[in-house]
């Protein structure tokens, strides 16, 4: 079937308002201050809050 009457580009371009991307946002560890995503463990130092740390191994580049 086809659309009785055509969308206009105003209409289509208003329902399409909300589709462009979004930034990330970032917070800051706070022990090592580098930035991280929020509620996630740091990638510098594994820091994640008082009773958690991750133990992150550097892996060696041959």
């Amino acid at each position: 079937m086809l659309p009785v009457k055509k969308r206009s580009k105003s209409r289509t371009r208003t329902k399409r308002a909300h589709h462009a991307l979004q930034p990330t946002h970032y917070s800051l560890c706070p022990k090592c201050s580098s930035a991280k995503l929020p509620h996630a463990a740091c990638g510098n130092c594994g820091y994640l809050n008082a009773q958690i740390t991750l133990n992150l191994g550097k892996e060696a580049t041959t």
